[in-house]
């Protein structure tokens, strides 16, 4: 094993040719012969560098549609043998193999191809088999051999060989070689997954999980705890594709926040109404529709002011001035919404600690993605909770029905709903959260919680009487007895929207019939722990 060896001889075979040419020139600047295939080494040639092809060092010509070109003992050898072994080098000197000193590749865009929707065959066609193999071995041989595998990591190539006299530090390239598993790690991954679902297995026997770090991140949920953020190449809009235009850097927490609530405020179509979501620790504090933003804004915040305070806003419509102007009237984390007016971002960039992001649109709700969390020793996975229910999902099992106007505030808290901490009990009026109960272990509590921050909010307001007054109530999941939907009752709730399904649901209804009470089942739940 070699330390300072100066690179002399470099393969060059890369899909995405930014950067090629010039990094091709700088090499060949500084003496170093330049190995190429296919279009790689038509496009070094066509910016005038002399390039050898690798199937003139083969003496093989490249077959089978391109599937064969690299995977050959001239190639192989030149990568994988080590330099001081006497063995090895004996090998290389009766065979004809010359050492191979760099390797630069990027892969067949097979991610990309998947992500367009292409076809089976298609899908097949892109992926890379050579690349992945040259890649495993220049990283395995990193004591003499220097790989690249990310564009990103051209001019520090550059850098570090101007450094060692043309050759490249030890410690940079096992950094490479580090990078470069980790990339076939995650092509592997995307490659098993598209199987995966190809085949429509719901549990694979292996899966693989794979990311590429967005951002190193000042700590965790806490200041003892380290952490980073990694995107996961879907490109769903949110916080990992997001443009942050202003403000400091996202801690762990914002992260986790703010997907929260794009994820939630997404629920409601854009194309039909203005919805604003105020999330605090991944919880709705206030969720609302309006006419507008500022209208859905204003009622977001009232449901609690409290709460609000240092929370993080989704708008599910660009963000305007007059909306930017009444953010701005207390202390904000973060604002995301699918885009922004000039006036809106003037408005903000008088708040210079004010995060915004800004999204090219709004995540599709009913999309099918696969969660993951991790538990001691293991992962579990699960499809994504995109359950839908519409009106005529709706069964009403109580004596008196809901008004048309109380079917729109039941179905709008069950969506909020659906994105509390459960426990989740959601009191609604008029389109807005007027109570939120999260996370609590009974569902009395939750209900208890709620009711109370309705009647506080009232009080703040210099009202006669609690919010939840003539209220419309969620539950995530049945009640298991009729006390929580007594206590909703009491804070007055007039109707009730719950999966139904518990072994007392006659009690439950019969104490919604003692009470006036309409209630409609959805027959789904919505954990979300």
């Amino acid at each position: 094993m070699t330390d300072q060896t100066p690179i002399r001889r470099a393969l060059l075979s890369v899909s995405d040719k930014t950067g090629l040419i010039d990094l091709g020139k700088a090499l060949s600047a500084r003496g170093v012969e330049l190995l190429s295939t296919g279009g790689s080494a038509k496009t070094l040639r066509e910016a005038g560098l002399t390039v050898k092809d690798v199937a003139d060092i083969t003496g093989f010509p490249e077959m089978m549609d391109g599937r064969v070109k690299t995977l050959h003992p001239m190639v192989h050898g030149g990568l994988l043998a080590l330099r001081d072994n006497a063995d090895h080098v004996k090998a290389m000197e009766a065979h004809g193999i010359a050492p191979i000193d760099l390797l630069v590749v990027n892969l067949y865009p097979f991610e990309e191809t998947v992500a367009k929707g292409a076809d089976y065959d298609t899908c097949i066609e892109n992926i890379d088999i050579g690349g992945p193999a040259m890649i495993r071995a220049a990283a395995k041989n990193h004591g003499d051999v220097t790989v690249v595998v990310d564009v990103a990591d051209y001019d520090k190539l550059l850098g570090d060989m101007d450094q060692h006299g043309g050759a490249t530090c030890p410690k940079f390239r096992r950094k490479l070689a580090q990078i470069a598993y980790a990339r076939t790690a995650a092509y592997d991954a995307a490659v098993s997954t598209w199987l995966a679902g190809a085949l429509e297995l719901e549990a694979p026997r292996r899966r693989a999980f794979a990311g590429e770090l967005k951002q190193t991140l000042r700590y965790g949920e806490n200041s003892h705890q380290k952490a980073a953020f990694y995107t996961d190449g879907s490109n769903r809009p949110g916080v990992a594709t997001a443009q942050q235009l202003q403000g400091k850097e996202l801690s762990y927490n914002n992260i986790n926040d703010t997907d929260a609530a794009y994820e939630l405020v997404a629920e409601f179509d854009p194309a039909e109404t203005a919805a604003v979501a105020i999330i605090k620790h991944a919880n709705p504090c206030g969720v609302a529709k309006g006419a507008t933003l500022t209208e859905a804004y204003q009622k977001a915040f009232d449901c609690d002011r409290t709460s609000a305070f240092g929370g993080i806003v989704a708008l599910n419509q660009p963000l305007d001035a007059d909306t930017a102007s009444k953010i701005v009237e207390i202390f904000t984390e973060v604002v995301i919404a699918p885009g922004a007016s000039d006036e809106a971002k003037a408005i903000f960039a008088a708040k210079k600690n004010l995060r915004l992001l800004l999204t090219d649109g709004l995540p599709d709700p009913r999309a099918a993605i696969t969660a993951y969390k991790q538990v001691g020793g293991g992962v579990l996975v699960q499809d994504k909770d995109v359950g839908y229910v519409g009106m005529d999902d709706l069964k009403v099992v109580t004596e008196k029905a809901p008004t048309e106007e109380q079917m729109q505030d039941l179905l709008f808290a069950w969506k909020v709903a659906k994105h509390v901490k459960s426990n989740a009990i959601v009191y609604v009026k008029g389109n807005a959260t007027v109570g939120v109960g999260a996370g609590q272990m009974s569902r009395l509590d939750s209900a208890n919680v709620a009711a109370s921050k309705a009647q506080r909010m009232a009080d703040e307001l210099g009202l006669d009487e609690s919010l939840a007054k003539g209220s419309a109530v969620a539950s995530d999941a049945f009640f298991p007895f009729a006390d929580g939907l007594l206590e909703a009752a009491a804070a007055g709730a007039t109707c009730v929207i719950q999966p139904g399904g518990s072994m007392r649901d006659d009690e439950v209804i019969a104490a919604a019939n003692a009470q006036g009470i309409a209630m409609v089942f959805t027959g789904m739940r919505h954990f979300r722990h």
